[in-house]
């Protein structure tokens, strides 16, 4: 019976050990030690269990107790089981301890009082304290136990009780305290929710005020100045590649204003993606053919390994990196030639974008354009999908490796 309680009580396998927070496991350690007292001591002292009426008293009373406690301690906090069994305990520890009264019998009544006051509204738990005073002291009386044995006694159950409304009111106070914190934290995430798409909000109108205007405005001018130079009445090879450099950086400006589009989405509803559409393959593909096309930089793309599909973040991080290599081989060495690959291997995929280093004291005449933290930009994309990325010149070659885990 003992064995079952313990093992009820006994944390589980792999659980850290008891501490301050499992105060409530040690409280019910101690009350299986209070009933194993109780029914070793009580046998020993007089009147015996059994000898005469007091010791029928005795007999029953103990057998009351212990069973009710049992069945308590079994049913714990919460049960339907729980409140009638201590109702019983107070009624057959009270009478215990009177008939009892040179025994330890009166702990059952203290753990009767003081459970009573932790556990349950102060009108349930004064009524039990009553019960057991009251059962206490007609047992008492009518075993002729001294007055101050009844007064100690009853005095021991009441404050027990009010320990046990004290306990109470701190523990409403701890639950009280936790909820309000979980609030906070709930409110404080909220709130920060709310600032973070806030600052989306405010970071995609900049996008779009600065970036998609200014593409917008330069497309129409654009558009405008090959109008003109169609218009032009003497042609040349000049004038005809002129308009094919229009129509290129058109066919750019009008990719780039579709992409801002998409990046303001993905600010304003994180949902919607930003990446471009189709496989990896697909997009380095078409990323290469552009740049072969507009003249000036050979590029070469292959893919080795069996094609899978990637996540949007970790494609469009991909993407991003070829995107940012290619333009800044063009910007740095102009003319030279470039080598994409794409690699699916068991464990991981690879991006890599490799071109010669241009000869010293050369540089291209787009190589002081831009804001310079464009290598910045893929590291930190990087880390966020979880991939590698290593940059640096490598036996004359620059090289940008993107490793994405499978």
């Amino acid at each position: 019976m003992f064995r079952s309680i313990a093992a009820r009580l006994a944390p589980a396998a792999g659980e850290r050990a008891a501490g301050p927070a499992d105060l409530p496991r040690v409280v019910e350690g101690i009350r299986i030690l209070v009933l194993v007292m109780v029914l070793v001591t009580v046998p020993l002292a007089s009147p015996h269990p059994g000898a005469g009426s007091s010791g029928i008293a005795v007999a029953v009373t103990l057998g009351v107790s212990a069973a009710a406690c049992v069945a308590w301690l079994l049913a714990g906090p919460g049960h339907p089981l729980a409140t009638p069994m201590l109702v019983v305990m107070g009624a057959a520890g009270g009478a215990l301890a009177g008939v009892s009264f040179n025994s330890p019998a009166a702990a059952i009544g203290c753990m009767v009082t003081s459970a009573a006051g932790a556990r349950l509204e102060t009108e349930a738990s004064l009524a039990i304290t009553a019960e057991t005073i009251a059962a206490f002291l007609i047992a008492g009386i009518a075993a002729g136990a001294p007055a101050g044995a009844l007064a100690g006694y009853s005095a021991a159950f009441i404050g027990l009780w009010a320990f046990g409304l004290s306990r109470r009111a701190y523990v409403l106070r701890a639950e009280q305290a936790e909820e309000a914190l979980e609030q906070a934290r709930r409110a404080h995430k909220a709130e920060t929710h709310a600032a973070a798409l806030a600052e989306r909000a405010r970071i995609a109108r900049e996008i779009h005020d600065v970036l998609a205007h200014s593409l917008g405005a330069v497309s129409v001018n654009l558009q405008a100045a090959e109008g003109l130079l169609a218009a032009a009445p003497q042609r040349s090879p000049e004038l005809a590649k002129a308009l094919e450099c229009i129509e290129r950086a058109g066919v750019f400006t009008r990719e780039g204003l579709a992409e801002a589009r998409r990046a303001v989405r993905a600010l304003r509803d994180p949902g919607t993606g930003a990446a471009p559409a189709g496989s990896l393959d697909a997009q380095l593909r078409a990323l290469t053919d552009s740049c072969r096309a507009d003249g000036g930089m050979p590029v070469s793309y292959a893919v080795t390994g069996e094609p899978r599909p990637l996540g949007a973040e970790a494609g469009l991080t991909a993407f991003r990196t070829v995107q940012e290599a290619l333009t800044n081989a063009r910007k740095h060495a102009p003319g030279q030639p470039v080598s994409v690959t794409l690699r699916f291997g068991p464990g991981e995929t690879t991006v890599e974008v490799v071109n010669p280093l241009p000869p010293d004291g050369t540089a291209g005449p787009l190589a002081r354009t831009g804001a310079g933290y464009g290598l910045a930009g893929l590291r930190e994309r990087a880390a966020l999908s979880g991939a590698a990325l290593a940059t640096g010149p490598a036996g004359g070659q620059w090289r940008v490796c993107l490793t994405i885990p499978a």
